[in-house]
């Protein structure tokens, strides 16, 4: 076969983060601050958050066959942030 396999003397650091820990930190860092600024620019904190998953849990306990009903809403208001976030990280990774 034509193929082999090579063997990468890799830390465990590097295989943690996939390439450079350092490129990578810097590269989180860089989107963190993007997001907080949008997050920021819309009122919108970790508290928000926060407080969004304790009441999910409240209306979860208090009305059980009513989360199924909520849980499209909530997929689709998830899927509103948690897409445009992965989307982002896609188009900023590089090739491994």
């Amino acid at each position: 076969m034509s193929d082999d396999v090579k063997t990468e003397t890799r830390s465990a650091l590097e295989r943690l983060f996939g390439r450079r820990p350092g490129a990578v930190i810097v590269k989180l860092l860089l989107i963190s601050l993007l997001v907080g600024f949008v997050m920021s620019l819309v009122d919108f904190n970790v508290g928000d958050v926060v407080r969004g998953m304790l009441q999910i849990a409240r209306e979860a306990l208090r009305d059980g066959v009513g989360l199924f009903q909520q849980m499209g809403v909530y997929i689709l208001t998830g899927a509103g942030v948690v897409i445009p976030i992965w989307l982002l990280l896609r188009l900023t990774r590089g090739k491994n």
